[in-house]
């Protein structure tokens, strides 16, 4: 694949990381000297661009993990470990809707549109619009802007929607949705919140108990990455760890 004008691209020098846009007359300036960007067009992706220092970078097409993680960020994003199992989890796939609670920089969004994509959709809500117009950018950038719809709204008290697949939140009182998603469910439908805190899960756990659904679960994803060499491999020194906790449910019938 051929890099062109307009493209963005992930650089990547000894575990650095930059997503660009490849740009006519465009300099890149890093740690070991600059690269002249207008020197991509034209390369395979994989290839090696020197900067002007002489150290070597690798061009790669950027995988949707490297756009969740280099997202401009407004406000904490969930990381990919945790997306990997709420969207395995919820099940979501091509032609699934699915409702979000707490839109964020759309880093969620973004993999949940590109899972739903073509057929499905995906309806983020958010209090704060200038989240929202954030992730909408970003959202843009990836090409997927047909698959979601952005609203402002508190999902603690309204959700337009009805017989959706899916409800993921990312939001502080996940708890206090539960009455309006049960409401917005389709039976079988899956429940699933991400939060920071125990206590948030606990409180969050108490009212799926009470509000006709089963098959409540709670993880915590921890991974580790390994610094692999002959005769000295071992877990990298500083790494994210903990990140939160995942509840999971599914909606009776009523």
């Amino acid at each position: 694949m051929v890099i062109k004008e307009g493209d963005l691209v992930l650089l990547v020098y000894k575990g650095n990381k930059w997503l660009i846009k490849v740009e006519r007359n465009k300099v890149f300036h890093t740690h070991r000297g600059f690269i002249d960007v207008n020197n991509m067009i034209g390369k395979e992706y994989g290839t090696i661009i020197k900067s002007s220092s002489g150290y070597d970078f690798y061009i790669f097409y950027p995988l949707i993990r490297d756009f969740v993680v280099q997202l401009g960020r407004k406000t904490q994003i969930i990381y990919p470990k945790d997306i990997a199992i709420i969207t395995l989890y919820a099940d979501i796939r091509p032609g699934k809707v699915v409702v979000e609670g707490g839109t964020g920089t759309g880093a969620l969004t973004l993999v949940l549109a590109s899972l739903v994509s073509p057929t499905g959709k995906v309806y983020s809500y958010d209090v704060n619009a200038e989240n929202l117009m954030h992730a909408k950018r970003n959202i843009e950038k990836f090409g997927l802007s047909n698959v979601v719809e952005f609203k402002i709204g508190d999902v603690t008290k309204h959700i337009n929607e009805n017989n959706v697949d899916a409800v993921i939140l990312d939001i502080p009182t996940p708890w206090l949705a539960v009455p309006v998603i049960r409401n917005v469910l389709k039976p079988s439908g899956v429940f699933a919140s991400f939060s920071p805190t125990i206590e948030q899960v606990i409180q969050t756990v108490n009212m799926l108990e009470n509000s006709k659904f089963s098959e409540i679960e709670c993880y915590e994803c921890i991974m580790r990455q390994l610094r692999v060499k002959n005769g000295m491999t071992r877990p990298f020194h500083r790494q994210i760890v903990h990140t939160g906790y995942i509840v999971l449910a599914r909606l009776l019938a009523t």
